[in-house]
């Protein structure tokens, strides 16, 4: 199951895409070129009506010259629980805790919990000086094109961003991890 983002962070999240894109003066059809996302993925998520991927917004938030964090009012004034971009109907959930900017990178810190046969990919896509992942409860097991890396709880690793990869519970139970990623400005 691949789960998605409430309907009242993707309508709030869509908001602040077209706020920022008409603060820029842009068109769709320039942040779309700009982003490498369609004008009708744009137009559908400025309306709350899309699903989009994580990767999708950092595309969409470099195109707009800021990150996934800002878009989503995470940093300086933060929820002190973060703020929850990703569930499932199993239970599992994404959370992204916090995050500082600095003119050249965007570092967030991310709290998962996977459940059962829920996945989720990872790797934005866009290139970057990686991200690490520390297991908390239960095991991680990172599928890449190089295979399977199984991390047990209490164990940390590093991991390249802009390789595409899928994070899922070991042996289909319960993990709980968090992650810290570094994004280019």
């Amino acid at each position: 199951m691949s789960g998605g983002m409430r309907p009242a962070v993707a309508a709030s999240l869509g908001a602040r895409i077209r706020a920022a894109r008409q603060e820029l003066d842009l068109s769709v059809a320039a942040l779309a070129e700009n982003s490498d996302v369609s004008r009708r993925m744009l137009t559908q998520i400025e309306l709350g009506q899309a699903n989009p991927s994580i990767a999708t917004l950092d595309r969409i938030a470099a195109g707009l010259g800021t990150t996934f964090a800002a878009l989503m009012g995470v940093g300086a004034d933060a929820p002190p629980d973060g703020v929850e971009v990703w569930s499932t109907e199993n239970g599992s959930w994404a959370v992204l805790l916090d995050a500082i900017d600095t003119a050249d990178l965007s570092v967030e810190t991310w709290k998962w919990k996977l459940v059962g046969e829920d996945v989720h990919p990872g790797g934005s896509g866009v290139p970057s000086a990686g991200s690490m992942v520390h297991v908390i409860e239960g095991s991680l097991e990172v599928v890449d094109a190089s295979g399977t890396q199984v991390l047990p709880s209490g164990a940390s690793a590093r991991l390249l961003t802009d390789s595409g990869r899928t994070y899922r519970a070991g042996d289909a139970q319960v993990t709980v991890f968090l992650s810290v990623s570094l994004q280019p400005r």
